[in-house]
């Protein structure tokens, strides 16, 4: 039978030595355990509820770094063994080994797996390659990039892909276009990275403070905030993919109202992000609210695209129009997290439910 929560608490009482010194013992059975012992040294971290956490340091020092290896045979799908790859990336992995005894991984199979770490993954290199090996090494620490400079440079991306992109249908230029897609695997890296750090986070709380955040609750809000921004930019790229499909330039009354759509959603979803920044409870609620103006100009638009005029693109425009839309949703989406993470701005007093 597990020990309940009642017999892992211990009340302890503070002790004064001197005139301003207050103590607190330890107990033993937990000392024991940790290894320490008279001149050991341990963390005090402040939580958000300003409770304290005590971290011996040893437990830090005592974190290898983890590498992995991973075997693959002859035939073995290049996706399955990216998905390996990303797998163990995320879950923290600092080395990982792609190794076959048995038979050369074949050079274009080599190739994937070095184009994979050049564009999927921050602060990576190969670090070995051989006929039958490679070693893929993490060489940033979590303290050089915080999640907030990684969100941050993410979304500055993702708003340039869209403001480029509506630059490009004035002329149905098809390069810029393709340079929007080609951006998308920037956003990826960053995703990915971020969703490496907030999952060490939560099993390490010296990490946690490391990256810039204080608690659980706001690991889960950065790693849906870091979802939507991610959406974002794709679906910047589905409106690049869909304006190479047209088949005839934009009249100049929908061009207007694209642009005017397009800048209104983009700069809306750049107020959400700011606020989620700023930590401002108002200023996201003002972002939720301009984020629903961007329906209406949906609907005005949709409805100029089926006409006889526009039969051959309705489609492909009908898809841009929706991604469009989508942007302004995701910042309505993002502005709504904040509000949860900043709800405490708005609270005049604590009351306690407890009769008294």
């Amino acid at each position: 039978m597990g020990e309940s929560v009642s017999e892992k608490r211990e009340v302890r009482k503070l002790q004064v030595t001197g005139e301003s010194t207050f103590v607190l013992s330890l107990p033993k059975k937990w000392v024991t355990q940790m290894g320490l012992q008279k001149g050991s040294q341990v963390t005090l971290v402040t939580q958000s509820d300003n409770s304290l956490s005590i971290v011996p340091e040893g437990i830090r020092k005592a974190r290898a770094p983890m590498d992995a290896v991973i075997g693959v045979e002859e035939g073995d799908d290049p996706e399955s063994i990216i998905r390996r790859i990303i797998s163990l990336y995320l879950v923290g992995y600092n080395a990982i080994v792609i190794r076959e005894e048995k038979y050369r991984l074949p050079h274009a199979e080599r190739n994937v797996l070095k184009d994979l770490t050049r564009r999927k993954f921050v602060g990576t290199e190969i670090v070995a390659d051989s006929h039958s090996e490679i070693t893929i090494r993490v060489l940033l620490s979590y303290a050089e990039l915080s999640v907030q400079s990684a969100l941050r440079r993410m979304s500055v991306i993702a708003s340039s892909m869209h403001r480029d992109v509506l630059a490009a249908l004035k002329t149905l230029d098809r390069e810029a276009a393709e340079d929007v897609v080609e951006r998308d695997d920037e956003v990826d890296r960053f995703s990915l990275y971020i969703v490496r750090q907030l999952k060490a986070a939560v099993d390490d709380m010296s990490i946690l403070h490391g990256i810039g955040l204080s608690n659980g609750r706001e690991c889960l809000g950065y790693r849906l905030i870091t979802r939507f921004v991610e959406r974002t930019a794709d679906h910047a790229v589905q409106i690049a993919k869909n304006m190479m499909m047209l088949k005839h330039p934009l009249d100049e009354g929908l061009l207007k109202g694209l642009e005017s759509m397009g800048i209104a959603a983009i700069s809306v979803f750049g107020e959400s992000v700011e606020s989620l920044f700023k930590r401002d409870f108002r200023f996201a609620e003002r972002t939720v609210q301009e984020a629903k103006k961007t329906a209406s100009l949906r609907k005005e638009l949709m409805s100029s695209v089926f006409t006889e005029k526009h039969a051959e693109d309705a489609s492909s425009l009908s898809l841009m129009i929706e991604s469009v839309s989508r942007a302004a949703e995701y910042a309505s989406d993002i502005a709504e997290i904040v509000l949860n993470l900043s709800v405490d701005q708005i609270v005049i007093a604590r009351r306690s439910s407890t009769n008294e």
